[in-house]
């Protein structure tokens, strides 16, 4: 890789992020930024107490965290404790880390200890929504069990020493739990003075951070901003002015700035990832549905346009009849608004909350109704428009619709960094069912070649050219030479279906264009490729079931995939890839593959 182009990918990047982020390693590095001299702080039981309010029978609590089960990156495991023990892999209980270091001291990726996030996830306090849900509906031995595991993670998590004092996102995951449960439980109000203490604590570590967090043009900087904004705007209402006023108008600004900044007009998210679009959309309904609640002073228009264009973007992405989403972009399995039983991927009762703040309107059916009970949010009585085929430009996606099926197509529009090499990536859903699938991520922390098999373009439903990705690794979460795209045709409706298409070419010179049109009866994909040198390798993972290749038909009951190619293929086969749908957890999906030696298309049609 060249100097030239290392550089070109940090002035993409941005000099500011660049420089953000640099300053604060370097500070850190030289023991002098002022997270390293944090105030000694301290909170005691009780947080909360519902003994103030009548117990809320009408709604329906989670049925997670109970004794023996928790929940981790969205599904049941069983618990080894009761509380958990708070330095162990929920992946490998045997990986236990120090809780005694300075966070400062301690690295992303310790040898031998596995993935941080496996560390981290009982740490996000999750468990505070069901245990404050069963409390307010009767259960008062949930809020004695609440209380004592909070007291528990205070004792073992000391400030600010062990892992989980590491990210400035991960206290902010925390807080904004706290406060869902606080909502949950009436009690925003009156809350306690220990309650109040640990949002302090909390907030003490998360604001000499939030440069470094908005220098990475992510969901870090949304999340810490709506926790300096919720926290600051909880403790002031005790007393006014000083450091509570402060946390509160540093997270105002910033919500402002990462609103208009990492949401494009189309309402693309900086992350190209649907669930870190959900995460940011769940952030900024938490900070609407606290902003009115104590009537505080609106946000801008410029805001609440980005949020309905985001809300409709998640819309777009998601299936309407099983509730599930394309797996498109990097996911670690982060969901800060988990209130009922829906499971980890259905997106419909986030969306019908979002959109009822920031739209004025919602789906009509009250399947999806109870994050609005919960968080005491009137139902708006308009209705939200139907859905049809979009482009969105700005951010790189063609969707495709009919009665029956939706049709994904992913083409780069990079004015951030790109965390997957999918370009040209198609997602095909028919009737609830996800046939055409992404791999997901897995883990951010394996070898390079396990993250490519997932993060890479192997991973995806594309070409690969030559055995080698889309784009160089400049390091584990940045490529360089980040694909540009051309000939990109938006969406075109005729009488008998629906088209569009987009292409790219590479550092390397290969070029691919992809055409898909999306007819009543069937999904039609053509790919030109040309200016490889050895390979042209294309694959599509398919959803699970018993798929036969017969020449060059895969079949599947009534799906039917066929390859036609104007030069001989090298290689068509049925094999076995592997797909993660949730965080740390794989499960092998059957893969296509076709390939070609010589320039020419390709042309794939799936009947149904």
């Amino acid at each position: 890789m060249s100097v030239r182009s290392s550089l070109q990918t940090y002035a993409a990047l941005g000099i500011s992020n660049v420089l953000k982020v640099a300053s604060y390693r370097a500070r850190l590095r030289a023991g002098i930024h002022p997270a390293q001299r944090l105030p000694t702080t301290d909170a005691k039981a009780p947080f909360f107490s519902c003994n103030s309010i009548a117990p809320r029978k009408t709604l329906t609590p989670r049925k997670a965290w109970t004794d023996r089960q928790g929940e981790f990156f969205g599904l049941a495991l069983p618990l080894q404790a009761s509380p958990p023990h708070w330095h162990s892999s929920c992946q490998d209980p045997s990986k236990i880390w120090d809780e005694q270091r300075p966070w400062w001291q301690i690295g992303d990726f310790e040898t031998g200890l596995g993935d941080i996030k496996a560390v981290w996830e009982a740490s996000r306090f999750d468990w505070v929504i069901p245990m404050a849900q069963r409390a307010a509906t009767g259960d008062l031995s949930e809020m004695r069990r609440l209380n004592d595991w909070l007291t528990d993670w205070i004792a073992h998590n000391r400030p600010f020493l062990g892992v989980n004092w590491k990210c400035g996102q991960e206290s902010s995951i925390r807080l904004i739990r706290l406060i869902i449960a606080l909502l949950i439980l009436g009690e925003e109000n009156q809350s306690l003075q220990g309650l109040r203490d640990l949002v302090r604590m909390h907030l003490i570590r998360i604001a000499p951070t939030i440069g470094y967090a908005i220098g990475q043009a992510n969901n870090h900087g949304t999340s810490e901003a709506a926790a300096l904004f919720i926290g600051g705007s909880l403790l002031g209402r005790e007393s006014k002015g000083g450091e509570a006023e402060r946390w509160l108008q540093t997270g105002r600004s910033a919500l402002e700035n990462r609103a208009t900044t990492l949401i494009e007009r189309d309402g693309t998210f900086s992350q190209y990832s649907v669930t870190y679009h959900r995460l940011m959309l769940e952030t900024y309904c938490l900070v609407e549905v606290w902003r009115r609640r104590f009537a505080l002073p609106r946000f801008s228009d410029q805001l609440h346009e980005r949020l309905r264009a985001a809300v409709h973007w998640l819309r777009q992405m998601t299936d309407p009849y099983s509730g599930d989403a394309a797996n498109i972009g990097a996911n670690d399995g982060a969901q800060l608004l988990a209130l009922t039983d829906n499971g980890y991927r259905d997106f419909r009762p986030l969306l019908q909350l979002a959109a009822a703040l920031f739209e004025g309107a919602c789906e009509r059916s009250g399947d999806h109704d109870q994050y609005l009970a919960w968080l005491g949010v009137e139902k708006p009585t308009a209705a939200l428009p139907p859905l049809s085929s979009e482009t969105f430009d700005d951010g790189g996606f063609h969707v495709l619709r009919n009665d029956r099926a939706t049709a994904i197509l992913r083409y780069p529009r990079f004015r951030f960094r790109p965390g997957h090499a999918d370009a040209l990536h198609v997602d095909f859903w028919l009737d609830g069912q996800n046939v055409l699938r992404d791999a997901g991520t897995y883990s951010y922390s394996v070898p390079d070649e396990v993250s490519a098999r997932f993060a890479g373009a192997a991973g995806h439903n594309t070409i690969q050219f030559d055995d080698h990705d889309q784009m160089p690794r400049l390091g584990r979460f940045l490529f360089s030479d980040w694909l540009k795209s051309h000939a990109v045709q938006t969406i075109e409706q005729d009488a008998d279906g629906v088209s569009a298409a987009a292409g790219y070419r590479d550092a390397w010179g290969a070029s691919h264009v992809r055409h898909v049109r999306l007819e009543a009866a069937g999904l039609i994909v053509s790919d030109d490729v040309s200016e490889f040198q050895r390979s042209a390798t294309m694959r599509f993972r398919l959803m699970p079931g018993e798929w036969v290749l017969n020449g060059q038909s895969a079949m599947l009951g009534d799906i039917k995939i066929t390859i036609e190619s104007t030069v001989p293929l090298q290689r068509i086969a049925l094999t076995v890839g592997e797909e993660s749908r949730y965080y740390l957890k794989t499960s092998p999906v059957p893969v296509l593959e076709v390939q070609v030696n010589q320039p020419g298309q390709i042309r794939t049609t799936i009947r149904y």
